[in-house]
């Protein structure tokens, strides 16, 4: 807004004052001792028995005012502060002091003076004092010093009166002096003084003047006026007729800023009284006979954002002042035979008109009583006529007029998203579906121009669906709602990228409203289909890497899943075209992959596809691309369970105390808590807040024996989950005896001995699970020493091999580098051959032979040690 202001509210460049720091400075300081000449007049007008010599006071203040016509001294305020309350006091019984006070405000225009550069700093509390003291002379009522004191605040913002100075008197800066004002009572003090002005337009209107440049100046002065009920009392003379306009234009520019500042909350509250409401009505209907300027035009529009945003306040009564009934006739009735002054055009400021009266709805339609007022003034009909697709296209010199339809197009689906849900009955009544449907064909026919009139369609059919309504959800489907919805999101996936927050969050919207839509129904399932499961298999492939990207990927994946719940699982039909395209595969890829949020509705979606029996088999022979099976990945995801609720295991993952195999951190923690009879103990609901009963189902699903792909940490975590609900049953029964003894109840005998055996049962079947990981680790840690066996027996044949074949190079090398090795070598074998010709030879006879021994097989006996491998070996001869 054009605030007409000489200094402006931002930095100034002056260092703020610090009033502690002047008080230490001042105490630590000798004192000066006052003027001898104050100290006189302050005894002549205090002393009983000279304070009836009026015109002996005014000779004296009038040398007073000679002495001091350049400007009053920082260290003279304080004195001059008393001899001001003195005169103001006599003023109203002795009008001859009502002279001496206007030269007074005339000298305080000028900058302070000081005779040293610290007296600023020294003096400051009292230059405050002295300022609070001229805003009380606003209550004397006497027009002259009234108007002294607003002219002089006025000059506080010119820079005129420092410039008339000689040059070697130091004044201080005309901002330091604002910042005085900032601490002072002054603008409470003015603000407070307008009720006492009613009769004299001339200063009232001053008076708004000056308070609009203090509060454009800092939000300090904001806080002090709203402290004294600024907004309140500048909005009830808001309507003072003389002069015409001026009134209006000052108090809107104050309250504009006033509501701008850092006390909005307050200022709000202020204006929501009913007489507030009352003259922001008679303002506006007084500013609609004027409207034949723009700054007319945009007077109006301030009002309305006035009015918008007090009706954000649920006890504002807009309603009560019949203002808000005003106020939608110019929305729903534009054909309303009305004076031609007030009559919309298309010019900016209309529009604006348009699209606050629009956006006042949503605010209205928070208020229960508002409903019946759009019932009787048909707001449903004329939103519904906003939203209406053009039936032609008009010609380019209305283009113009074509963009401004758009946007009150837009602004009036945003409206109806808010307003539809509470008036479903009038939008039904309406045909409100068909409207938006056709408005989705039209904004399909050139989606880049009309992105923005889709989302916001889409909009509000979510919002009418998410409510539950068979009628809607019904009517919605019988007009052919799914088929067109997944249409629409095949197209925007072809054109739509990681950038694209408007198509992504279009998208997730509408596999929202087809999950409301098929939820609860079978032949909506079935509607549904191939296509459906089409593209649900499709966003599932795109897996979670975007997840925590931001603009709306993990919206779209969250409604994926439940797209998947909603829409597939249930019906025959589309669970088995879901299983065929691997759909239990890429949830599992997901629950894999995905943040920990998800991972509850995952398991739950699983959990209800093992209803079909094709779900079991395809779920064992999945595997992720680090080769682990289902069953491993539920069983990682169970250790990942307990070591985030703090359970107490041990270091190979088993039960560390038989007494508490299951027990949380948290449950610990209130382990010596009661609770009420009617409250679900902490066992119960930690059943509620994590996935240990989730994935204890599914394994069940699956069968406890003979899963696939588990690692010997997966069979001891699956000894826990086996017990799962034994170990619960048993925990609750001991909450029980817990809470029992916390509350000083003693069971009788036969409750006694069932809860001490109850209790026992639990320890022994933890002990003998704990016994069974402990049989398992330790067969695991035999198999391991078989292993190392097996492989040190390998690598020794191997040894071997090794240097029989280098033995059996070097005699190669020998005999083909040395001729003497070689005869004797060939006489070896010539003699060699004959032994074989003999017939028969003695077994001792026999030459040696040397072989190379390569190990067949190997057995196990079960004996511990080297004693229980039993190796096959085969020689070769060389």
């Amino acid at each position: 807004m054009d605030l007409r202001q000489t200094v402006s509210r931002g930095n100034t460049g002056i260092s703020r004052i610090n009033l502690s720091a002047s008080t230490k400075i001042k105490n630590v300081q000798e004192p000066t001792p006052k003027c001898l000449d104050l100290v006189k007049i302050l005894n002549l007008l205090e002393d009983p028995l000279t304070t009836n010599l009026t015109e002996r006071h005014l000779f004296v203040l009038r040398k007073l005012l000679k002495r001091n016509k350049s400007g009053f001294h920082l260290r003279e305020l304080a004195d001059i502060a008393k001899i001001i309350n003195i005169c103001g006091e006599k003023v109203i019984e002795r009008p001859k002091y009502a002279p001496f006070l206007c030269e007074i405000l005339k000298i305080s225009r000028i900058p302070f003076l000081k005779g040293k550069a610290s007296d600023d700093l020294i003096y400051a509390q009292d230059a405050i004092n002295f300022l609070s003291c001229l805003g009380r002379l606003m209550k004397i009522p006497n027009p002259d010093i009234q108007e002294g004191v607003v002219e002089t605040v006025q000059s506080f913002f010119s820079l005129e009166a420092s410039k008339d100075q000689p040059e070697d008197i130091q004044t201080i800066s005309p901002f330091y002096r604002l910042q005085l004002v900032e601490r002072s009572d002054l603008p409470k003090l003015l603000v407070e003084s307008i009720d006492a002005l009613q009769n004299q337009s001339f200063i009232k209107l001053q008076l708004l003047e000056t308070l609009q440049l203090l509060c454009s100046f800092s939000d300090l002065n904001c806080r002090s006026m709203l402290d004294a009920g600024a907004a309140g009392t500048v909005c009830l003379h808001m309507n003072s007729a003389d002069p015409p306009g001026r009134f209006l234009s000052c108090c809107s520019e104050i309250l504009w800023i006033l509501l701008d500042s850092s006390g909005r909350e307050d200022a709000v509250a202020q204006l929501c009284s009913l007489d507030c409401v009352v003259s922001l009505k008679e303002a506006f209907s007084s500013v609609l006979a004027l409207t034949s300027q723009g700054f007319d035009l945009q007077l109006r529009n301030y009002l309305l954002v006035f009015t918008t945003l007090i009706a954000e306040n649920p006890n504002c009564p807009l309603i009560e002042s019949l203002f808000a009934k005003q106020l939608l006739g110019y929305i729903t009735l534009p054909e309303l035979e009305i004076s031609s002054a007030q009559k919309l055009t298309h010019s900016k400021e209309d529009l604006k008109m348009k699209k606050l009266l629009l956006n006042l709805l949503i605010l209205l339609s928070r208020n229960v009583a508002a409903a019946q007022l759009f019932r009787e003034e048909l707001v449903m009909v004329s939103l519904l006529r906003f939203v209406a697709p053009p039936k032609k296209q008009p010609s380019l010199p209305q283009s113009a007029i074509l963009s401004q339809q758009e946007e009150l197009q837009l602004q009036a689906l945003e409206t109806l998203a808010s307003i539809a849900p509470v008036m479903l009955q009038d939008y039904m009544g309406c045909q409100g579906n068909t409207h938006l449907l056709l408005l989705l064909d039209w904004c399909c026919d050139a989606r880049d121009r009309r992105k923005l009139q889709m989302q916001r369609c889409i909009r509000v059919l979510r919002a009418v669906t998410s409510l539950g309504e068979q009628s809607v959800n019904q009517d919605l489907s019988d007009q052919g709602a799914i088929h067109q919805l997944l249409g629409i999101i095949i197209q925007l996936e072809d054109v739509c990228d990681e950038g694209d927050a408007v198509t992504i969050e279009m998208m997730s919207n509408i596999q929202l409203i087809l999950s409301a839509l098929c939820e609860t129904d079978l032949h909506r399932k079935e509607l549904f289909g191939s296509e459906g499961v089409e593209m649900v298999v499709h966003f599932l492939k795109k897996g979670s890497e975007n997840f925590y990207h931001g603009l709306g990927h993990n919206k779209l994946l969250i409604s994926t899943i439940d797209c998947v719940w909603s829409c597939i699982v249930g019906c025959c039909i589309t669970e088995n075209q879901f299983l065929w395209k691997d759909g239990a595969g890429l949830l599992l890829d997901l629950l894999r992959s995905s943040p920990r949020c998800m991972h509850g509705i995952i398991l739950s979606i699983l959990l209800d596809l093992f209803n079909n029996p094709d779900t079991r088999p395809l779920i064992l022979d999945w595997r992720d691309a680090d080769g682990r099976s289902a069953p491993s990945v539920l069983l990682q995801l169970w250790r990942d369970q307990e070591e985030e609720l703090g359970v107490l295991r041990d270091e190979n993952g088993g039960i560390a105390d038989p007494e508490k195999p299951l027990l949380t951190r948290f449950q610990d923690k209130i382990s010596n808590l009661s609770f009420s009879a009617n409250a679900p103990s902490a066992a119960v609901l930690e059943t509620m807040e994590n996935l240990r009963g989730k994935i204890y189902l599914l394994l069940s699903r699956l069968g406890f024996q003979d899963l696939p792909g588990l690692s010997v940490e997966d069979h001891v975590t699956l000894g826990i989950v086996m017990r799962y609900l034994d170990f619960k049953v048993c925990e609750v029964w001991n909450e029980i005896r817990s809470e029992l003894s916390l509350d000083d109840v003693k069971p009788v005998t036969s409750d006694e001995k069932a809860l001490h055996s109850i209790s026992m049962t639990l320890m022994g079947k933890a002990q003998s699970v704990k016994e069974e990981q402990i049989r398992i680790l330790e067969e695991q840690k035999q198999q391991e020493i078989k292993e190392e066996i097996r492989i040190y027996a390998e690598m020794k044949s191997h040894r071997t091999q090794e240097d029989l074949a280098a033995k059996s190079w070097e005699n190669y090398v020998a005999r083909t580098s040395n001729y003497n090795i070689l005869k004797e070598e060939k006489a070896r074998r010539k003699k060699h051959l004959k032994s074989k010709l003999k017939p028969k030879e003695a077994p001792g006879d026999r030459p040696p032979k040397n072989f190379i021994t390569h190990i067949m097989a190997m057995k196990t006996t079960g004996e511990p040690g080297p004693s229980g491998v039993e190796v096959s070996l085969a020689r070769t001869v060389i």
